[in-house]
């Protein structure tokens, strides 16, 4: 039995990658998620990193399940974004160590995925939107693409009057009838708005409505699904499993959406995808940035059984995510006809920039070096202890 003998973060406000290291020189590269990284990166540290040194490598469920237990009384959206930097690292570390990719140990393998282009943008007038979706499905053979309907969390304020009723019809006209047609609404409607909203997106051709109602509502989404002919999306910002069993068994949403970062790395966005699949569910995972997450997702897609028809690849470059720019060697998310490929190196198959390592701020934490606090003597114990 091999054991983790070191954990070290590399953070900026957005960003932290994790490196674990095992006490054979074994190393495995992951991320938390993104966004407040400098915090999540802290609570890894205070939360995770104490019950993950000295433990097993091989058995990344159940040192999640330790984690989880160990720290119960903070069942919150920080420490699944923390506990993902374990978890993804620890995957690659198991993907570098058998010498295939993640997406080959979890049942799939390496290859093509097929993606559609995710617009973030609000802020673009419904002609521009137009050009720039039209103009990417030509050049680089996207057959699926997503825009931005309502306001986030607008409660039925549009970003500016009109645009809803303005989007939706210039969008699917622009694009025609050779390309899959989706929107996300960010939990911008009331059930009334969103139910109308729906039945316009369904006389224009679109099929997948996400997050129409304040995504905390499952009662609200589960009406706007049982109302409108399209697929009903949502679950990005879902982490409790009580959750994720309730909205699957109450059929709140026709497609489960994990975030892999979000729900605290693969081994709990594979529960959710197999509970989801046990439903007859498809699973079409959120993965909004190009970060660690979509490299993650690209390879649980290629993996599930109950996979949705395509990989959420954002569009958006270094001016709208100046955070993204230069954090990896090479080109893991280039498009060819409209995929992203699974590479066949092993683990997640992507190099970290040096150049933003060497950059970032650092923490290191090693066996023997850990000194627990006042709280911590009292009740953190080692592993299995």
């Amino acid at each position: 039995m091999t054991r983790i003998a070191r954990i070290e973060t590399f953070h900026d406000e957005f960003v932290c990658f994790v490196r674990v290291t095992a006490e054979d020189g074994a190393i495995g590269w992951g991320q938390t998620s993104t966004y407040n990284a400098d915090i999540t990166a802290q609570v890894l540290h205070r939360q995770v990193v104490p019950w993950a040194l000295g433990a097993a490598c091989d058995d990344i469920a159940g040192l999640v399940a330790l984690i989880e237990r160990r720290e119960h009384k903070y069942p919150g959206s920080y420490r699944c974004r923390a506990l993902a930097g374990l978890d993804t690292a620890l995957w690659d570390m198991a993907g570098r160590r058998a010498g295939k990719p993640v997406a080959s140990l979890i049942g799939g393998g390496p290859g093509r995925v097929r993606a559609y282009a995710s617009s973030m943008k609000r802020d673009i007038t419904p002609r521009d939107e137009a050009e720039r979706l039209t103009r990417l499905c030509a050049e680089q053979g996207f057959t699926a693409a997503k825009w931005r309907i309502g306001a986030e969390c607008g409660a039925d304020v549009d970003e500016w009057p009109g645009r809803t009723e303005e989007i939706i019809p210039t969008l699917a006209r622009a694009l025609g009838d050779g390309i899959d047609k989706l929107v996300d609404a960010n939990s911008g409607f009331s059930v009334p708005r969103a139910i109308e909203v729906g039945r316009m997106l369904a006389d224009h051709g679109i099929g997948h409505y996400e997050e129409p109602v304040p995504y905390w509502d499952l009662e609200a989404t589960r009406a706007v699904t049982e109302a409108v002919a399209i697929d009903v999306t949502g679950g990005e910002q879902d982490w409790d499993m009580g959750t994720w069993s309730r909205m699957i068994a109450m059929r709140a949403v026709d497609i489960v959406q994990p975030d892999v970062m979000y729900m605290g790395g693969l081994t709990r966005t594979l529960e959710v995808a197999r509970m989801a699949g046990a439903a007859g569910l498809p699973c079409t995972p959120h993965a909004a940035n190009l970060s660690l997450v979509t490299v993650c997702t690209m390879h649980l897609l290629a993996a599930l059984p109950n996979a949705g028809k395509y990989l959420e690849l954002s569009i958006e470059g270094d001016d709208y995510y100046p955070w993204q720019r230069d954090l990896f060697l090479g080109a893991p998310f280039a498009v060819t006809d409209g995929a992203v490929t699974v590479p066949d190196a092993p683990g997640w198959g992507v190099e970290i920039n040096p150049a933003w390592l060497e950059r970032a701020n650092y923490k290191d934490a090693a066996v023997g070096s850990f000194r627990p606090s006042a709280y911590g003597a009292l009740y953190h114990k080692t592993p299995g202890g």
